[in-house]
């Protein structure tokens, strides 16, 4: 799926200008064969505005309190990967750098589960996929379909035949639910 990211800001006499027009590249992970994310936008503070509308620091994957993500990602349909080919430990430190934390919030005894302290607003653009929450409680979403995640443990599962395409806006709360 191709994605342009077109930003808007102020120029220095505070009329609104087009400061970038370009195309996100996929993100991907040899620790996740098929998953493809694109981080659109954030920051890690609150903005203010008139601005130049640059990027502003964004760094993990996940927005501290306050902070705002906005990016797409793509779940593909579950498949037998081999894992006698990959090198985890390249593989792990490939991932941390190319989408920082995000490893971190999954429990490795469970993958694709994981809590967050943010509010994901999660809009799915093609494909199915299906929402599990605790206990294996579970809804199979489709294209249209938007969900409101309020710091729930959840993880995404496709076992369907095609790619599933989300679009999400997770804005940083604070979960008194998570270690740290």
């Amino acid at each position: 799926m191709h994605t342009r990211r077109v930003v808007t800001g102020h120029n220095e006499q505070g009329k609104a200008v087009f400061t970038i027009n370009e195309v996100v590249e996929p993100i991907a992970s040899a620790v996740a064969p098929g998953y493809e994310f694109r981080r659109i936008w954030g920051a890690d503070t609150i903005p203010e505005f008139p601005d130049a509308g640059q990027p502003r620091p964004s760094h993990d994957y996940f927005p501290p309190t306050g902070g705002i993500r906005f990016a797409t990602f793509t779940v593909p349909p579950t498949q037998v990967v081999d894992l006698d080919d990959i090198d985890f430990e390249a593989a792990a430190a490939e991932m941390e750098e190319r989408l920082p934390g995000l490893a971190g919030h999954m429990e490795p005894d469970n993958p694709g589960m994981h809590t967050t302290a943010s509010i994901d607003f999660d809009y799915v653009v093609s494909g199915r996929v299906v929402l599990e929450l605790d206990d294996g409680a579970a809804v199979e979403l489709g294209p249209g379909d938007a969900v409101v995640q309020n710091g729930t443990r959840h993880a995404w599962r496709n076992p369907f035949d095609e790619p599933a395409v989300i679009v999400v806006t997770l804005i940083g709360t604070t979960h008194n639910g998570l270690p740290g």
